[in-house]
Parts: structure tokens; sequence; C-alpha cells
């Protein structure tokens, strides 16, 4: 008697992501649970920050890095008057200074000098590399190093309760930025120094906390033989737009044959030349996402981002 093959799962899982662990932890747990051959997730979160984590399930993980791109939005706690080395609680601190008694209106009036666009500093403590080597590795052997500032946006930034020396706020932003140094600058501005004493992602790629699932009822769907809520791929960037293609062109696209704007027509999708510049879904008649495609609008090109097989395959 032979065994009925698992269908395979391709999606993304929005996971609740507890204090006090990895995001590599959480992505090998996801893994686990689900029997998954390959978890990627879209966006680290340090181990002291909780909340909202994008994990790529199977064929989706090529969907990270349009995944990565998009904006977030966090609550964040601030500790004025205590810098340290990691920007966060985590770390030692290097430098203390009395925090003032300020008023609302002065911590309200600094907060907003951050928002628009805005250089900062990468952490020394943190993920990205030098030759190689994460940042934080070489911090840690007493050799660290600085990248150079990069451009980020804070799209608003609001206060929600002060109870000095801790000051909690809202922060929605461009992906790439480093809520620990926002923190940290802040500090530095209001001259008494700061560091990040709690954050929690709370949306990100148009994904809401809401919508996530904690790891133990993650781990209890898997004990009961129970499907995980796994966001469909060509639901997983709601924000691009999407045409849906017949078998014929669906199969046309799967062949990596050329695709031009004609192919296009009459897929009830927005008009490609609109939309010049921007990526575009393409979704056969069931749904299921089969490409992403790269519209060049100076020789009017469709190109290939990336396609996808039958996800039932």
């Amino acid at each position: 008697m032979t065994r009925s093959k698992r269908p395979k799962l391709n999606g993304i899982l929005l996971i609740d992501k507890p204090v006090g662990i990895t995001s590599a932890r959480v992505v090998s747990i996801v893994k686990k649970a689900l029997g998954a051959k390959k978890v990627g997730h879209a966006g680290t979160l340090d181990p002291f920050a909780e909340g909202l984590l994008l994990c790529c399930v199977n064929q989706a993980t090529r969907l990270a890095d349009f995944l990565l791109h998009g904006a977030k939005k966090y609550i964040a706690e601030l500790k004025l008057g205590e810098q340290t080395d990691t920007q966060d609680l985590t770390g030692t601190v290097i430098s203390r200074a009395a925090p003032e008694n300020y008023s609302t209106q002065t911590l309200q009036t600094v907060f907003k000098a951050f928002e628009g666009p805005i250089e900062q500093l990468p952490p020394v403590y943190s993920a990205l590399k030098h030759k190689g080597v994460p940042l934080y590795k070489l911090a840690r052997s007493g050799k660290p190093v600085q990248k150079p500032p990069r451009k980020v946006e804070i799209y608003g930034i609001d206060i929600l309760d002060i109870s000095l020396p801790l000051v909690r706020f809202e922060v929605s932003c461009s992906a790439g930025t480093y809520i620990r140094t926002l923190g940290s600058d802040i500090g530095k501005m209001l001259g008494c120094g700061a560091h990040l004493n709690a954050l929690k992602r709370t949306a990100s790629s148009g994904f809401s906390l809401e919508q996530a699932v904690s790891l133990s009822a993650l781990k209890n769907l898997a004990a009961g033989r129970q499907p995980p809520p796994l966001i469909s791929m060509a639901d997983a960037l709601p924000e691009m737009p999407t045409c849906q293609a017949d078998r014929h062109l669906a199969q046309k696209i799967r062949y990596g044959r050329m695709i031009t704007i004609r192919d296009l027509a009459g897929t009830g999708g927005p008009d490609i030349r609109r939309i010049a510049g921007s990526k575009l879904k393409v979704v056969d008649q069931s749904g299921e996402l089969v490409a992403i495609l790269n519209y060049q609008a100076q020789d009017q090109r469709l190109t290939y981002g990336c396609v996808f097989a039958n996800q039932g395959a």
C-alpha cells in the first residue's frame, strides 16, 4: 500500500516572535513544525525584540527579497540617560547622564525632528557583514567596524507614553531602518544619551501582528496535523499590481518564453505602461502565483523577476 503524498506547503507564515530567541531559531522551529524543506525570514528581529516575523516557506523563500523592502512599524521603549555599546538593553553602559525633567513639548519636538528622510550610521553590533564577517562578531572580538551612513525614511513617529526616564513611542519607517540607532540618536539630540529598552514590530510589508500566530500555537497545530495559517504566495505582496493569465499564457511564462505587453492585454490587470518601473504579479486561473515580471520602460520590454512551478507539484 502506497502512502499518500503530503501536499507541499508554499506561502508566508506570520509568526509572533517572543523575546529572548533569535530569528534564526524561529526559522528552525517553523521548519521542523511544518516538515518544510526550506524556510527563511524576511527581516531579522534582534533577540531582545518581539513581534511580527515573516517566515517564507518552500517556494515562497524566493519572495523574501521583495518582502524585505516593505515598510515596517514598531512600538519601542526608550530609556533616557544611559548609552550602551549595542544601543539596547543587552549592551554595556558606556555613558550616563541624568536626564532633565523634559517637558512633553520638548520631547515631541525632538522626536518629530527625525521624521522624513534621514541618514543613519548602522550599529557596529548588527548582522551586516564586513568582508564576509557579521559586524557583531567583529565588535565582540574588539575590532568594531563602522559602516558608512545609509539613507532611510521615518514616515511617522509618535510618543505614546512618558514616564521618565522611559519614553514609549510608535514609529513607521522604511526598510533598513535601525530603531536602536534611532533611539540612540534621539538621546544624543536630547543631550543625555539613551538606549532601547524594548521593541515590538507590529507591522511589516502590509501585514500586521494581529494576523500572526505564536510558536506554541503553531506547534499545537502541527501536533494535531492541522494545516498552518499560510498566506498564499499570490497574496504575499498585497501592494503589487496583479494580472491573471489564462492556461496558455501561464504555460508560456513557466517555460520562460518571451513575454510582450500584448500578451498581457485582456488579462484584467493594470495597464503595464502606467506602472512603468514597477513589478507585476502574474497569477493563473486558480489563483496561484506564476511569476513576478519587471517592465523596462525605456524599450517597453518585460523581463522575468522570478517564475514559480505549479505549487501543488
